[in-house]
């Protein structure tokens, strides 16, 4: 392996290349030495030539543009691991000149600035669910939904600026020739991992159009302000045998265990091996050609437990030599046992030997609303006992704190961020229940008043704390998922936001405008480095069920002195005792006013909290 780890460096190696000119197409592919291999071009097969160590090219005379094309090493055809531009079900590659698939002024387009990570508010969102449902979109389900006038009023006037959406590359679990069908997926099972999935353009039998519908909808969202997070599933792929990786190089891009069998990882049947030089590679080119080519501003990695610490930090430092600015996060866990020792793996706890990249905190997570393992076993809002402290945890974003203690904290017992930037504080994403269906699952006969309190003291917790905010589309209406645990392959009638919320209940959704909306004004609760939250943030006493917070001395250059942020789970009036000053009351009971005079005004040093409900007073 070091023989070819050299190789490849000297050769500087691009896996599969296709180069086109109007006068002749070169194609190379890294396979075995000992392959036959050859390219099929039309009907026409070539055979190629080996030019190096696992290296082989042949060169096509004449204008190719818009033919397919096919790699065989002898284990299958197969459009090569980095096929840019593929046909429907992504079976073929496609010869295209890349800038005839730029929309008009792509040229232009920029990316939203964001000062620091801690400026991020993030917007998971499924392309099918957010559209699907909306009685005025034209392109339901699809990419061009996203450039819609409605789609970017909403996302506007809710306040998010980045919105993560979930896999987006070809994938193979939605046959594509079939899209009168009713079929569903999440799209964690990857087939082309640098082609946009067909089945979200308005043509897949067209090559072309699906990338030209991606970049006008990544465009369409930089015209807002609004900066797009692609979902990178490189832990796995959808099965060894029909992968393009094992028809390319059989077992080269897996990982093992010591009897032969292949590691399991990912929970899917297969790993793929992040520490061999080829898939470190393929994982490093694969992401700055979304950026470079798709200009995506950041990526949340599946299973980033399953990846080595190596690889992720050099994904760091090249995106880095891009754009400093683009965003890395990821699940610090696997789905079972991966062939590597977790002390090279990017888990949660390594954290803090990956500079730069943030992992989801479950911490503050399964406090608030339970355990992943039982959807009935009640979190902090339920009023389970002995939840504040992992409450604690997550608001001062994973990082260590003197008045947080670590022995009491729900899975982590050491802060495993370096900086609050680290870490992503959520209740609820696609997986699992949604937070309303895990309210009614583990609060008894809630009633729908109970159910709202309840769903904005969490969001509350979210957007206060010092982590990067990020929330599952639709909960700003009370989404709800039919009490689906897992609803990765469930009809629309399960997976779809209901936009009629929009109407039932104006109340939520304007607060969550206003939440948001006080996050950005107030960088208070984005101070985005350690020193500077253990510096003005500090707890204050509280009964329990309660989880009370001071962020003090102008924190971050804030215009408000001292805010203070009272979190009360329980179904009875709280008192907490606080400094003595004369206050604003700027959200209490449901409802947030950010203007000057704000809800109301009191002085004293103590100040009753409504049951199930969050406050928040400043001076």
């Amino acid at each position: 392996m070091t023989t070819l780890a050299t190789s490849i460096q000297a050769q500087e190696f691009k896996f599969d290349e296709m180069t086109y000119s109007p006068e002749q197409t070169t194609f190379k592919l890294f396979a075995p030495n000992d392959a036959k291999c050859t390219v099929r071009v039309g009907k026409k097969r070539v055979k190629m030539t080996k030019m190096g160590d696992c290296l082989w090219t042949a060169t096509v005379k004449g204008d190719l543009k818009g033919q397919p094309y096919v790699f065989n090493t002898g284990h299958g055809d197969t459009p090569g691991v980095f096929a840019k531009a593929v046909g429907i079900n992504g079976k073929e590659a496609y010869i295209l000149d890349m800038r005839d698939t730029d929309p008009e002024d792509w040229a232009n387009d920029r990316r939203p600035i964001t000062k620091t990570p801690a400026d991020l508010m993030v917007y998971e969102l499924h392309h099918r669910d957010f559209s699907i449902a909306r009685q005025d979109a034209k392109y339901p389900g699809k990419f061009l939904a996203l450039t819609e006038s409605w789609a970017i009023s909403h996302l506007r006037h809710l306040g998010v600026n980045a919105v993560h959406i979930l896999p987006s590359y070809d994938y193979g679990s939605v046959d594509e020739t079939r899209l009168n069908m009713p079929q569903y997926n999440w799209g964690y099972d990857p087939v082309n991992y640098n082609v946009p999935e067909g089945s979200y353009s308005t043509d897949p039998s067209q090559p072309d159009v699906r990338i030209r519908e991606f970049k006008q909808m990544v465009q369409a969202l930089h015209k807002a302000g609004i900066r797009v997070i692609l979902d990178v599933v490189y832990n796995h792929t959808f099965d060894i045998d029909h992968s393009n990786f094992q028809r390319t190089y059989p077992d080269y891009y897996y990982r093992k265990n010591a009897d032969g069998s292949y590691s399991n990882g990912s929970g899917c049947g297969n790993e793929t091996a992040s520490d061999k030089p080829m898939m470190r590679r393929f994982m490093i080119e694969s992401v700055k050609y979304w950026v470079n080519e798709y200009h995506i501003d950041g990526f949340r990695f599946d299973l980033m437990g399953c990846h080595d610490i190596e690889t992720m930090n050099a994904i760091r430092r090249e995106l880095d030599a891009i754009n400093p600015s683009i965003f890395i996060y990821g699940e610090g866990w696997s789905a079972g046992d991966c062939a590597l020792p977790a002390k090279q793996l990017g888990l949660k706890a390594n954290i803090p030997q990956m500079p730069g990249i943030a992992a989801f905190s479950d911490e503050i997570r399964d406090a608030l609303r339970g355990p992943f393992s039982d959807d009935t076993k009640p979190g902090w809002l339920a009023g389970a006992p002995d939840c504040e402290e992992s409450l604690k945890f997550g608001i001062v974003g994973g990082i260590a704190h003197p008045q947080v203690d670590m022995s009491k904290v729900n899975y982590s017992k050491q802060p495993w961020a370096l900086e609050p930037t680290q870490m992503m504080s959520y209740v609820s994403c696609h997986d699992d229940m949604c937070l309303v269906d895990r309210l009614k699952a583990s609060v008894p006969g809630i009633t729908e008043e109970e159910l709202i309190r309840l769903d904005l003291l969490a969001q509350t917790a979210v957007f206060t704390s010092q982590g990067v905010p990020f929330m599952l589309s639709g909960e700003e209406l009370l989404r709800n998922k039919k009490g689906v645990h897992n609803s990765y392959n469930s009809p629309d009638s399960i997976n779809l936001i209901d936009w009629n919320n929009t109407k039932r209940y104006p109340q939520v959704l304007q607060y969550y405008q206003q939440l948001i909306r006080m996050r950005y004004l107030h960088p208070a609760f984005r101070l985005g480095n350690a020193d500077l939250v253990r510096k003005h943030l500090e707890f204050l006493d509280a009964p329990k069920g309660v989880v009370a917070f001071r962020l003090k001395n102008y924190a971050g250059r804030d215009g408000w002195r001292n805010i203070i942020v009272v979190l009360n789970a329980t179904r009875e009036e709280q008192s907490i005792q606080i400094p003595q000053a004369t206050y604003t009351a700027v959200c209490a009971r449901g409802v947030i006013s950010l203007f000057s005079r704000g809800l109301f005004t009191f002085t004293g040093s103590n100040t009753v909290v409504a049951p199930q409900s969050a406050q928040i007073i400043h001076d």
